[in-house]
């Protein structure tokens, strides 16, 4: 029997997986538009570290290395072996520790809304200050006042309210373990060895992290660009999450 050649075809392979990484007080929930937007061509995954959204019934990690062994652990067990990366704000510092952990895993990397300093120089309030009103306000009005800095609106802001939801469920064990895991946490020696062509995206009205982070970032880490991201505070992609989403989406498909 002669063999025939195969029928023409299109095909699209498997989707490459792209990994979000939320920051302190934060979840899964926060990441919605970007599902939205970027799911068509990216298998996108939002794990949730431990103490906080779904998972805040677990004990929260002290350590940056803590949390960044645990997602990197969480793929393995998902079979997932190389992805992109993308982290914001304390998620930032743990997909820059996961780099340095597991650099052959990570295809291409986002800083976004963060820094390679743990102990936040230019931070709105110093990590102690938190610290002391975690304890002696609760931490329901902590989440209440912090989520207010993250938006250039204020507590007026459309995202505030569900930042606001997933920063009461904290608990204070896991709101202090975070504080102490970025107080003790610094990356900068780590960048000249990054190797990954890696974006950094910093809202200009930032009050967690001052503009000397991410121009550490985008400065010492050598394949690296910057995208400054006008009128927009911490939580840029909450605020405008279309042009993030568009800036994210041109970044990723230069890999294709």
């Amino acid at each position: 029997m002669t063999k025939t050649a195969p029928l023409a075809s299109i095909r699209r392979e498997a989707r490459a997986p792209l990994v979000l990484v939320h920051g302190y007080l934060g979840g899964a929930a926060q990441w919605e538009a970007q599902l939205d937007a970027l799911s068509p061509y990216l298998d996108v995954i939002t794990p949730e570290l431990t103490g906080y959204g779904s998972s805040w019934a677990r004990d929260g990690q002290d350590s940056i290395a803590g949390f960044a062994q645990q997602v990197l652990a969480d793929l393995t067990e998902q079979d997932i072996g190389r992805f992109h990366l993308l982290g914001h704000s304390m998620g930032g510092m743990i997909v820059q520790q996961m780099v340095s952990m597991a650099p052959e895993r990570v295809d291409r990397l986002i800083c976004y809304g963060t820094g390679p300093r743990g102990i936040l120089p230019d931070r709105f309030e110093t990590i102690e200050v938190s610290r002391a009103r975690v304890r002696a306000e609760g931490v329901p009005d902590t989440a209440q006042r912090i989520a207010a800095t993250w938006f250039a609106q204020g507590d007026q802001a459309a995202g505030y309210p569900m930042c606001v939801q997933l920063g009461e469920k904290v608990s204070e064990q896991t709101a202090l373990g975070g504080l102490t895991a970025m107080e003790n946490w610094d990356g900068r020696a780590a960048l000249a060895h990054i190797t990954q062509k890696t974006l950094v995206i910093w809202g200009d009205r930032d009050r967690s992290y001052g503009w000397a982070q991410p121009q550490a970032l985008w400065r010492g880490i050598p394949d690296s660009s910057l995208c400054v991201l006008p009128s927009c505070a911490h939580a840029a992609h909450l605020e405008e999450p279309a042009l993030f989403n568009q800036i994210v989406a041109r970044f990723l498909k230069e890999a294709y």
